[in-house]
């Protein structure tokens, strides 16, 4: 039996057995900030989906109907929910970051817990999400920008070695495990673990856990989290740091199931405080599996004669990029361009006032970026290799042949109602028709760029030339759109 050295371990052993051997059910979470969860469910609901809240997790929905995959609506594609697990949305909560803090997520992708963060900080204040694998980078960055976090900047680098220079209020360290928490997706059957993997794996998570302890402020909080139920993986990595790093083991408190952290496994004796860790089991939120260690670095001596300087390797973020490109981007041009965008914002778009407030710019090369971050730590990693900066906050504008601003999909999306001066309303028949690239007709529109709608919610860039319109959508995006409105 995969599971029988946990048996001395798992409360109600027979019944974790017999949640892991069903499949699991599907959980959204919804997008705050963009739609408002009433909505969200009568959207789903009049397309025959039946769902309720998950209890002890605002946000969190299960579907008890499900007559196609939730993952081909329109709301998912546009973001307005991300597909998680029950249990990885305990996490972000837990570490609880706060509009304004610097956040840290040292292994981001898919993008799950980091846009779960993000919605926890109202798109405010700089999340640093860090990933290596350039796949992987995809899928966190195409996450990040179908559901419109403003405040995330992405960044190509192994965690274990990013560089120092500024302290984070908060980190989390979501570690590469062996996954035996997802067994679900395989009813039941685990891979088979061998001796040289747990040894790589558990290195691989202490060195990113030492190096998140080195990157919080004193006082700051760093949360590590596996999808694993190996103490090998868990408890033997946390006791390993307990021993020599300035933090202690927090007792987070939490309105679903849990099991303590244990303080023993196979005669290895761990530190007394690994109780305080959290355990959760499939048959906790009939989900999947999850371990959880809140950590405080101490003392706080922020204030403090020879303490360390909490805003240290901070600054603003420019208008124009100092790293964009060799010699970077004069300020001359950088201001003339964004008051190009303010012109078409207001005079051609017509958005609506208070729909950027808070946000800020970033041209970088021939792109404009909109971002809740307000500052960065790129200034103090300059000096150092090894990360390149991927994304900050949302691709806004690019400039075509002649200079003037182009409103991107991602800011088309993001703004949705807001660009009442240029909306075509598309019925799904007419939707279909220009995404197999067949012009429909606008005759009351004025020549230029539009929003795109379809049942009210904005789909992407168009074009209107002569009364036709023809869509600007990316042709994989515009792929996957006609799989959805077809």
């Amino acid at each position: 039996m995969p599971f029988e050295r946990y048996r001395d371990v798992i409360p109600d052993f027979d019944t974790f057995l017999d949640c892991v051997s069903r499949p699991e059910p599907t959980t959204i979470r919804l997008r705050s900030g963009r739609i408002e969860a009433a909505s969200l469910v009568d959207r789903l609901e009049r397309q025959g989906y039946a769902l309720r809240a998950v209890d002890g997790q605002p946000d969190f929905f299960q579907l008890d109907r499900e007559p196609k995959p939730i993952a081909l609506t329109l709301e998912h594609w546009l973001g307005l929910f991300y597909m998680q697990r029950a249990s990885t949305g305990i996490a972000a909560p837990v570490l609880d970051p706060r509009p304004g803090e610097r956040i840290l997520d040292l292994c981001a992708a898919p993008g799950g817990k980091t846009t779960h963060m993000a919605d926890l900080m109202g798109d405010r204040g700089p999340l640093v999400a860090v990933e290596p694998n350039e796949s992987r980078i995809r899928a966190l960055a195409g996450n990040v920008y179908r559901t419109a976090h403003l405040n995330v900047m992405t960044v190509a680098a192994d965690g274990r070695f990013l560089p120092g220079g500024a302290l984070f209020d908060r980190v989390l360290v979501d570690a590469p495990c062996s996954a035996e928490g997802t067994v679900r997706e395989s009813r039941g059957r685990l891979r088979r673990r061998t001796g040289r993997f747990t040894a790589y794996v558990s290195a691989l998570q202490e060195a990113l856990l030492r190096r998140a302890i080195e990157l919080t402020r004193p006082g700051g909080t760093v949360l590590y989290s596996t999808c694993t139920f190996a103490p090998e993986e868990n408890e033997a990595v946390v006791d390993s740091v307990l021993r020599d790093c300035p933090v202690d083991l927090l007792s987070p408190k939490l309105a679903v199931p849990t099991a303590p952290g244990l303080t023993e496994f196979e005669g290895l004796r761990f530190d007394a405080r690994l109780e305080n860790a959290v355990r959760i089991y499939p048959h906790h939120l009939d989900s999947g599996g999850l371990f959880l260690a809140l950590l405080r670095k101490g003392p706080e001596r922020t204030g403090e004669s020879g303490g360390p300087d909490p805003d240290a390797g901070w600054s603003r973020i420019p208008l124009a990029d100092p790293f964009g490109e060799p010699g970077g981007r004069t300020e001359a041009i950088a201001h003339e361009r964004m008051n190009s965008i303010t012109e078409a914002l207001g005079e051609t778009w017509q958005v609506e006032p208070g729909s950027l407030e808070g946000i800020g710019w970033l041209l970088r090369r021939d792109r404009a970026w909109a971002h809740g971050c307000g500052e960065w730590p790129f200034d103090a990693w300059s000096a150092h290799g090894g990360w390149s900066s991927v994304s900050v906050g949302l691709r806004a504008f690019s400039f075509d042949s002649g200079g003037l601003p182009r409103p991107s999909n991602d800011l088309v999306r993001w703004l949705g109602g807001s660009l009442a001066g240029r909306g075509v309303e598309l019925s799904a028949e007419q939707g279909r028709k220009l995404l197999r690239r067949q012009p429909v007709e606008a005759r009351t529109v004025q020549d230029g760029y539009v929003a795109l709608h379809i049942d009210g919610l904005p789909i992407g860039r168009g074009f209107v030339r002569s009364g036709l319109v023809r869509h600007e959508i990316p042709g994989v995006h515009a792929r996957s759109l006609q799989r959805v409105v077809g």
